[in-house]
């Protein structure tokens, strides 16, 4: 649980950036599509390279605390404000306003790679045995989609509520800030828990620190990581374009405000945050069934399942008309189950390839591997949202105005054909890796004696 904690910390974050943060900057905010498209992919390429350095650094980081706990301690706060101010809006004029989001959100997802590299890294470090590995994994991705469907039910609802469920946009800012503001609170707390609550465990077998030479040269020659990086950066890319096109698609398409909102303990729901969340719970079933079905047909098997039938079913989304709401709900559950089965598979997988790199050079760069591996789901995130700006602007998307028939076909597009085919490249990867249950019992238990000689 305690493991947990951090991804329902990070999840909060990353899907009000993945879902909200693009219509933010169209529709309140103030800036093109086009050009927040652009912005999305520079700021995310160099935070992508961003993510490497962390995880060098964390690896030579030695403390009371261990290598990668120190960081969730003293970044848990520069977390939380940081992103509270990438959600205010400056009275600058618009190349000011440009200005502010670059620096804002570099900021943002620089800290990000901060806490969360040393994070994911604790996965390799906590237990050395693949099923508890997977049990972590299952743990942390349960609690990232819980802290995800939290964020997307309640979001909106607490923009209404501090902008006083006005329609002006200076309204809207305050209400975008003050919510932000309070997700943030949640996530220092929960990072803070995540410190108190977990141990590092695994050493290395060779404790002498390597060069960074090596590192890098050991990474380059991991055959596995680097399929796992395509199949990352699909993925990640199927994930991108849906989370950031669902808003514009119930906002412009749906027009949801045309129906009547669902008010629950006095509280009302928007259609696009309902569909959200109810993208999370599926996610969440779908965590629960990863590890019993990849135990059972292998983690491989498991992923290349999961993402062809997340292929079709998107297909077939792009067919259903704007009063198909129980067949659009449906069809988000069943994308969404398959889609959350494979991040904890991921994640496992890369803790593998943490223990067939160090089996093979005698080097354990934990840390290196795992930011590394989060770079290529930065790509993946900077490709799909650049993608999706750019393609707005390319459609003809006005914000806040009707749109035309091409622009709304367009949108119907970025949940259906774009998700499809990113979702085809990531299963053509993860065909191709080598490293099945058997040839991981064998690299663990040769592991396990060489640490069992060594201490002998």
């Amino acid at each position: 649980m305690g493991y947990g904690f951090g991804d329902m910390a990070s999840s909060m974050f990353w899907k009000l950036f993945g879902a909200y943060l693009m219509i933010f900057y169209t529709d309140v905010f103030g800036l093109p599509a086009a050009m927040v498209g652009t912005m999305f992919l520079v700021t995310r390429v160099w935070d992508s390279v961003f993510d490497p350095i962390i995880g060098i650094a964390a690896d030579r980081t030695s403390s009371r605390w261990g290598k990668f706990r120190p960081y969730l301690l003293f970044l848990a706060v520069p977390f939380g404000f940081i992103g509270v101010l990438t959600f205010y809006t400056p009275p600058f004029g618009d190349a000011g306003k440009l200005v502010y989001a670059y620096i804002t959100y570099s900021l943002m997802m620089m800290v990000y790679s901060g806490i969360n590299v040393p994070y994911a890294s604790l996965l390799g470090v906590m237990s050395p045995n693949p099923q508890e590995r997977n049990t972590l994994s299952t743990f942390r991705m349960m609690f990232a989609y819980l802290g995800s469907f939290i964020a997307l039910l309640l979001f909106m609802p607490m923009v209404n509520a501090f902008s006083g469920h006005s329609k002006e946009i200076a309204n809207q800012q305050t209400g975008w800030l003050m919510a932000v503001a309070v997700i943030a609170v949640m996530c220092i707390v929960l990072f803070l828990g995540c410190f108190a609550w977990t141990k590092e465990r695994v050493k290395p077998i060779n404790e002498q620190r390597t060069s960074l030479k090596n590192d890098i040269r050991d990474l380059f020659h991991n055959k596995p990581w680097w399929i796992l990086f395509g199949a990352g950066i699909g993925t990640l890319v199927f994930n991108s374009i849906r989370d950031g096109a669902a808003v514009y698609y119930f906002k412009y398409f749906i027009v949801e405000e045309h129906f009547h909102s669902i008010t629950l303990f006095g509280v009302s729901f928007v259609l696009s945050g309902l569909f959200l969340s109810v993208g999370q719970i599926a996610n969440i079933i779908g965590v629960i069934l990863a590890a019993p079905l990849s135990n059972r047909i292998g983690k491989k098997t498991t992923f290349a399942a999961a993402m062809l039938i997340a292929a079709v079913l998107s297909v077939i989304f792009f067919w259903f008309d704007k009063d198909d709401l129980v067949l659009i709900f449906l069809f988000q559950c069943l994308i969404s189950i398959c889609a959350g089965s494979i991040f904890p598979l991921l994640w496992s997988m890369y803790a593998d390839c943490a223990d067939y790199s160090e089996l093979n050079t005698g080097n354990r760069a934990t840390g290196l591997i795992f930011s590394a591996s989060s770079m290529s789901q930065k790509f993946g995130w900077a490709i799909g949202t650049a993608v999706t700006g750019w393609l707005l602007s390319y459609f003809g998307f006005q914000a806040n105005a009707e749109q035309s028939a091409e622009t709304i076909n367009g949108i119907k597009m970025f949940l259906s054909w774009l998700p499809a085919a990113a979702a085809c490249i990531s299963t053509l990867f993860i065909v191709c890796y080598p490293l099945g249950e058997q040839k991981m019992k064998n690299i663990i238990d040769k592991l396990n004696l060489k640490r069992t000689q060594k201490n002998d």
